[in-house]
């Protein structure tokens, strides 16, 4: 924690020529230090297939990859596998991670170790900004301990090793963040424009990154952006024609290429079969006890209980001085975010940008209370308590999401391979998880199918028997059942009588069950 005899807020180190502080040496061992042993986190079990508790996602993305490997570099159109025969083509976020992993296949093969890497190097490229914003808010102090927050949390623990676009978009809005605050101190182009790019690929690859356009308000209402030589008795806040068409630019390039990709995806997903666009149907309201589930997770599960309490403290305690405010503009747009995006936040990952906010308040709290401890020793040993709480917290919520929740969907898809031909079409009473298909490297069906996406369990037999009879008339070759849908042949006596009539059993083991479809009727 913070020396005794600093101010709050504020540390005493040499200022450098372009008035930012010199870091402490020790400090920066210590980032350094965290650095290297985030990163190592992330790559225990980096090439470990995708069935962890992310496995759908992870299995879609993946797919992406691999048809843009095999059936040629269509960046604008990227296909996924369980839309039946058809090409797939769906309306997506900008997939520059899935193209730039199928570029790398071509030298290494296809390996889930390449995916999963692309979270990996940009939470590191990431974790340097992320301390030098909350050092330039609320000090060094509390930029080391929000740093140790924000790298070890479960929940950018998970998503730092998944093939998703989650970090990558959140570590591009991070440092896009932190060069607009320095442009903002010290106007030079370069910071400017590269502030603009990062902040354009973030919200391209995901588009709910637009949330980082609060903080960048705020820093441009409180600081008020400037150009070149200040004149002698400018007012700080003042607006010149050249600064407006300055911050005009930067929206422009932060926005229009983003505006532009989701347009075209949103027509790709009207034109082609199955019609889907990634992240459709989110924007809905939700009941009250939604909203409770989604914040006990996120305070539980994804920060740890520690770490929601350090926040909370600390969004009490924290300087408010000039830009001071940062993080409170992040935090409301996030908690209006969660709202308005109610049904997408079944999804944890949706609350990623939670995690830099809560580590930045629980920073500045352990400064604020390092601050008022006038005793080394004491404040060595709490410094100590903290981080081994919060470090075996973190180990215990984060170890669960690492054990595999769909290996019977990648054994079946790994047999499908063995057992069909390249063109066999696959129904698969899989929950909705593509990772069946990715490992068959086949094409098929969610069971139920409705409307091009999976349509959930059937109400009963004769829904699942219309069902499947559809498919089959649409070229379906075999029917596959796992672990978790084997309750249906009790469920639904009289389907799986149909399926006994209409297809041949041909592999049975404990976690799954292939059947060949007989000749369509």
């Amino acid at each position: 924690m913070r020396k005794p005899g600093r101010a709050y807020g504020r540390d005493t180190a040499p200022r450098c020529p372009d008035g930012a502080a010199r870091l402490p040496y020790h400090v920066t061992r210590l980032v350094i230090a965290l650095w290297l042993l985030a990163v190592a986190v992330r790559l225990i079990l980096i090439n470990q297939p995708y069935i962890d508790h992310w496995s759908w996602r992870q299995s879609d993305v993946a797919a992406i990859a691999r048809n843009f490997f095999d059936h040629g570099f269509r960046f604008g159109y990227p296909q996924i596998d369980w839309a039946g025969g058809s090409a797939g083509y769906v309306g997506t976020e900008f997939p520059i991670l899935p193209f730039l992993a199928a570029i790398c296949y071509k030298f290494a093969g296809i390996h889930e170790w390449i995916g999963r890497s692309q979270s990996v190097i940009f939470f590191a490229i990431s974790l340097p900004f992320f301390f030098l914003l909350v050092r330039e808010i609320f000090g060094s102090t509390a930029g080391a301990w929000a740093t140790f927050f924000y790298a070890f949390a479960p929940l950018n623990v998970l998503a730092g090793r998944s093939f998703m676009p989650d970090v990558p978009s959140l570590s591009l809005g991070i440092i896009g963040l932190y060069l607009f605050l320095r442009w903002v101190h010290h106007p030079k182009p370069a910071s400017f424009y590269l502030s603009a790019v990062a902040i354009s690929l973030s919200i391209l690859i995901k588009a709910t990154s637009i949330v980082i356009a609060a903080p960048i308000l705020y820093l441009i209402v409180a600081g008020g952006a400037k150009l070149g030589p200040v004149q002698r008795g400018q007012v700080w806040g003042s607006r010149s024609q050249r600064q407006r068409l300055q911050l005009a630019a930067f929206a422009a390039v932060a926005i229009l290429p983003a505006v532009a990709w989701y347009w075209h995806a949103h027509q790709i997903a009207e034109r082609y079969y199955p019609h889907h666009f990634f992240g459709a149907g989110g924007v809905r309201l939700e009941s009250f006890s939604w909203y409770w589930d989604v914040a006990q997770q996120t305070a539980t599960s994804s920060l740890t209980p520690l770490l929601g309490i350090m926040a909370l403290i600390g969004l009490l305690v924290a300087s408010r001085g000039k830009y001071g405010c940062l993080f409170d503009w992040w935090l409301v747009a996030m908690l209006l975010f969660v709202v308005g995006v109610g049904y997408g936040n079944r999804h944890p990952w949706y609350q990623l940008p939670f995690v830099p906010i809560a580590a930045a308040f629980a920073g500045a709290a352990c400064a604020f209370i390092g601050s008022k401890i006038s005793s080394r020793v004491a404040a060595v040993t709490l410094s100590i308590l903290l981080a081994g709480s919060f470090a075996i917290l973190a180990g215990i919520y984060v170890r669960p999401l690492y054990e595999s929740s769909a290996a019977q969907l990648r054994d079946a898809g790994l047999e499908l391979n063995k057992i069909t031909a390249p063109d066999a079409l696959i129904v698969a009473a899989d929950m909705g998880n593509p990772t069946i298909f990715y490992y068959a490297k086949r094409r098929g069906w969610h069971f139920l199918e409705q409307r091009g996406i999976y349509g959930g369990n059937p109400k009963d037999s004769q829904q699942a028997i219309a069902d499947l009879e559809r498919l089959h008339r649409q070229g379906a070759t075999h029917f596959v059942f796992t672990t978790n849908t084997f309750w249906w042949r009790n469920s639904y006596p009289e389907f799986t009588q149909h399926l006994a009539e209409s297809a041949t059993l041909v592999e049975a083991t404990p976690e799954f069950m292939i059947h060949k479809l007989t000749a369509p009727p």
